[in-house]
């Protein structure tokens, strides 16, 4: 059997389905239900639609546990957070990507363990770093945006 392969883009409650089950682990079908009408106002098919994306999308699997079905997750929340933002900066360009991370990060909650080695890898990007990152927007890359 071919491994169905992952979908990134999901949608804001794909999302919310995705947190719970990264947070909780394996998890039943009405455990997510419970929880997400706890914190939204959606009904039960419309969670289970969302589920059954998921699974199509290979972000979910699926394990018969007697008469109800357990999900967990084929990819971490980090993993997938990392794809999403790599993907979503290929769109961008280059020479701003610096600033954008910058803007980021000054509202980003952080722990002091991120903080240091946030310092640490760009410790070691500095050495290599050039002056100036050009723009990769245009073929020639001589244009600056």
């Amino acid at each position: 059997m071919v491994e169905k392969s992952r979908e990134h883009n999901i949608s804001e409650a794909e999302w919310e389905v995705m947190r719970i089950v990264w947070t909780l682990g394996e998890i039943h079908t009405g455990d997510i239900i419970k929880q997400l009408q706890a914190k939204k106002n959606w009904s039960e098919s419309t969670i289970k639609t969302l589920i059954g994306r998921l699974v199509k999308k290979a972000l979910l699997k699926t394990r018969k546990d007697g008469h109800r079905y357990a999900y967990s997750a084929t990819v971490t929340q980090v993993q997938m957070m990392i794809q999403v933002s790599k993907e979503m900066m290929d769109h961008m360009c280059d020479m701003h990507k610096g600033q954008v991370l910058i803007e980021l990060l000054k509202d980003m909650p952080l722990s002091k363990s991120d903080i240091s080695t946030i310092e640490d890898e760009l410790a070691g990007k500095e050495s290599k770093a050039p002056a100036v990152i050009k723009c990769n927007c245009l073929v020639s890359g001589q244009h600056e945006c």
